[in-house]
């Protein structure tokens, strides 16, 4: 924006930067609705952006005004009787191309003015080059005249040239004639469109001296009635002749008291920023866009997760952990039966170990497939989180959110197996508890293996009618047969208490895994859903933003 606000300080003074923070603002909003609203608006926006931050960079010191008309409206013979040079005489002709004449006053930055404005060299004539001796028209200073093609030219070159330089010009003279003011051709083609531009524009209707002195008040009258038609109500129109001079001082005049001012470059940018920017607003509206709910992306990670299989995952770990747990807290002489049932985790390749995060295709397959039912609710729930998001804007915008929060979907069951997989279920470390309870179990398996061993002892003895060692005994009870039936007995309690407690740690892991996962799902619905959504509302705040600056 640098050199944007350069010019403008050269253009309107130092203390005003507000024609660059405008155009500024209006680049804003066309960078961010391409391919949002409509191409064509969006194109029209982005011309007047390059135009008018080309002509902030030109010359701050002259003022482009065009002579615009139809055939034989005389614009030629005004450009000469304005210029006061018969243009012929040195060797420039009324071109038979699209070429555009252009006269400057002040050659300083002309050159350059010209040469971006199309004027081919040969074209292009210096006031002050000139050999005369005139000096009336000195507060032309700064004045760069254009004599544009017939606009009704049945040269095609010629309309694309008109309308080309009808968007470069800082201020516009429409020269009309008596018998076709009212020409359809030049109201509805150029004078309604630049209905905005009234500001920088004058009229003047030529070949005055065709017309008897009686009519030439309802004549004008009748222009001005056309004019406020057309929105541009208040337009100066003046009378003229440019064969016998009748009213070209007092065009002079107006165009020099313009030029002067230094307001019309200023004035039409502003014009044409203001134009095109109230037809975005207009298309891309002003209101507030919607939050994405909190009870929405609820609604999606559940929609998200039911389709992922988390439901089925979180059954599986809690299986899972009862399975293990009883392997390692229940009654080592019937625990190792549970070794021949299956583990539900390894049956869907989810419990792969550190080393064995990524996915592989055993995993894939085993994961739930997405049902019908599962996707239909996903995209109910994409569906309602862009449209309470959207509710508020406007239709382009609206299509806009909806295709973001669908864009990334295709890639949704990757995303969602890949996040299922990846996600450490809590599953493979071993509790202490678990590890004191084995510790524990195996201890009481010894004392039982001990006092059945004893017993056994004594037994032998007994059998061989031998003296048996004398045993010791607790409360009247042998202390082998404590051993062996205690050890037994509280094995087997213990086992059935921790089989207790194991549900208990299962559901707690279950209930650990579920919000890791979907935790898991949330990043996913955050990375392919929302980011997307919020990158619309990002970019629907910045042409907003853009467009309040430009409009400002």
């Amino acid at each position: 924006m640098t050199a944007l606000l350069d010019g403008a300080k050269k253009l309107v003074g130092l203390g005003s930067s507000d024609v660059a923070v405008k155009v500024d603002g209006l680049q804003q909003a066309v960078e961010s609705a391409r391919g949002r609203l409509d191409d064509a608006l969006i194109d029209d926006a982005a011309g007047v952006v390059e135009r008018a931050g080309a002509r902030l960079r030109l010359s701050a010191d002259h003022t482009v005004v065009a002579l615009a008309g139809a055939t034989g409206s005389g614009k030629s013979s005004t450009f000469n009787a304005l210029t006061g040079l018969d243009l012929a005489a040195v060797g420039v002709r009324r071109p038979t191309t699209s070429w555009t004449t252009a006269c400057a006053w002040g050659a300083d930055g002309a050159g350059e003015l010209m040469d971006w404005l199309g004027v081919p060299k040969r074209h292009q004539v210096s006031r002050d080059s000139m050999l005369d001796s005139s000096r009336g028209d000195s507060d032309l200073q700064g004045l760069v005249l254009l004599d544009l093609p017939d606009h009704d030219s049945t040269e095609v070159a010629h309309h694309v040239e008109v309308d080309r330089l009808v968007k470069l010009t800082d201020m516009l003279v429409w020269v009309l004639d008596p018998q076709k003011y009212a020409d359809a051709a030049i109201h509805d083609r150029y004078l309604k469109p630049l209905a905005s531009h009234k500001e920088v524009m004058l009229v003047a209707l030529n070949h005055i001296d065709t017309v008897p002195a009686e009519r030439r008040p309802a004549m004008v009258a009748d222009l001005e009635r056309l004019l406020k038609a057309d929105g541009l109500a208040g337009v100066p129109v003046l009378t003229t002749s440019a064969r016998d001079g009748e009213g070209i001082a007092e065009l002079k005049r107006a165009i020099a008291s313009r030029v002067a001012a230094k307001k019309a470059t200023r004035a039409r940018l502003l014009a044409d920023v203001t134009s095109v920017a109230e037809r975005m607003q207009f298309v891309n509206g002003s209101a507030k866009p919607g939050d994405v709910a909190r009870a929405r992306k609820s609604e999606l990670v559940g929609a998200f997760a039911d389709a992922a299989g988390v439901p089925t995952v979180v059954r599986a770990v809690e299986k899972a952990t009862k399975v293990r747990a009883r392997r390692a807290t229940g009654w080592p002489v019937t625990s190792w039966l549970s070794k021949l049932k299956p583990d539900p985790l390894r049956r869907l390749h989810l419990d792969l170990g550190a080393e064995h995060k990524q996915l592989t295709a055993g995993a894939r397959a085993s994961l739930p497939q997405i049902s019908q039912v599962q996707r239909a609710r996903v995209d109910t729930a994409v569906r309602g989180l862009a449209d309470d998001a959207s509710t508020e804007l406007t239709r382009p915008w609206v299509a806009a959110v909806r295709q973001a929060s669908v864009s990334r979907l295709p890639d949704l069951n990757d995303a969602l197996d890949k996040a299922v997989s990846g996600t450490d279920l809590g599953v493979g470390r071993t509790p202490i508890w678990w590890r004191l309870v084995r510790v524990l179990q195996w201890a009481l398996i010894l004392t039982a293996l001990v006092g059945g061993l004893w017993l056994a002892g004594l037994a032998v003895f007994g059998y061989l009618r031998m003296p048996a060692p004398e045993t010791p005994d607790y409360q009247g009870f042998p202390l082998p047969t404590l051993m062996l039936l205690g050890g037994v007995a509280a094995g087997i309690l213990l086992g059935l208490v921790c089989r207790v407690l194991t549900g208990l740690s299962a559901r707690a892991k279950a209930r650990s895994a579920d919000r890791r996962l979907r935790a898991a799902i949330g990043e996913v619905t955050e990375r392919l859903v929302i980011e997307p959504i919020e990158a619309e509302m990002a970019a629907y705040r910045s042409v907003r933003d853009g467009l309040a600056a430009a409009l400002k």
